[in-house]
């Protein structure tokens, strides 16, 4: 078995006085899908930007290609980041380019290509989503699920070797979300790629995915198969899977008791 593309090695985050990551581990296996799932505010979207080396850990390491993240300057951090490809949620296209010119931007920024190599670049990455008739349209005038496979062209436009997408099914009609689980697939399979996918949906990503990870309170609950995560007996994970509102994840987020909010209010008003 060939080594992971990406290792967590006991890595803790936090923003503020909050931890949200704390001692995790975990791999992403190298050429396969591996999503990354767990209850809101679990770090999920915070492990994408570990990777990416836009926030750094507080402690542990976190690997890629055997470099350390946390540990590159910022030379070395952008020539990494020049092999990945990232799908932010909503697809965060440029509004006042075309549809080609943002699939271009990354050719243009980190490349010396001709005008001519470039427009064929785009147009290939284009058709490979489906949107080669499309070029000349701007964000504006395009679909949600139509933007979000413009952002896949651009993130695989320099052909990166890892590509990480944060929550690329929401806000999508069931046909744009088959569409785009398709795509992550056969894109994946096609060039090559390694995938790290974010996402709550749990029905397409256990179907497109070969490797599952499940966050629970800053660790890693359960990780293996889609099969082996939905067999856990982790109370977490049991939760999560079959979508239950009673369990381990609450409802309230913490704060102060009832008591605390609404007890002396009610003292003083039956004083009253």
């Amino acid at each position: 078995m060939s080594e992971p593309l990406v290792q967590l090695r006991n890595v803790t985050f936090g923003y503020g006085a909050r931890a949200v990551l704390r001692d995790l581990s975990l791999v992403v296996p190298r050429g396969k899908v591996t999503a990354i799932m767990g209850a809101s505010g679990g770090g999920k979207t915070t492990v994408l930007r570990l990777i990416g080396g836009q926030h750094r850990a507080q402690q542990g390491q976190v690997l890629v290609d055997g470099q350390d993240v946390g540990a590159l300057e910022l030379p070395a951090l952008y020539a990494l980041r020049r092999r990945m490809g990232m799908l932010f949620q909503f697809g965060a296209l440029f509004t006042d380019l075309s549809v080609f010119d943002n699939v271009a931007f990354p050719l243009r920024e980190h490349t010396d290509l001709s005008p001519a190599l470039v427009r064929d670049i785009v147009l290939m990455k284009l058709h490979a989503v489906g949107l080669r008739g499309a070029r000349d349209l701007m964000p504006s005038q395009i679909s949600g699920g139509m933007a979000r496979r413009v952002a896949l062209a651009r993130a695989i436009a320099l052909d990166p070797e890892l590509v990480m997408y944060d929550e690329p099914f929401a806000g999508l009609d069931p046909i744009s979300m088959g569409i785009a689980a398709q795509l992550i697939r056969r894109l994946n399979d096609a060039m090559g790629l390694t995938t790290v996918l974010v996402s709550h949906n749990l029905q397409e990503t256990f179907a497109l995915a070969d490797h599952v990870v499940i966050l629970g309170e800053g660790d890693v609950a359960a990780q293996g198969t889609p099969g082996e995560v939905r067999t856990s007996d982790n109370p977490l994970v049991h939760q999560f899977v079959h979508a239950l509102p009673v369990g381990p994840v609450p409802f309230h987020y913490p704060g102060p008791s009832m008591a605390q909010d609404f007890g002396v209010a009610r003292e003083a008003g039956g004083r009253r």
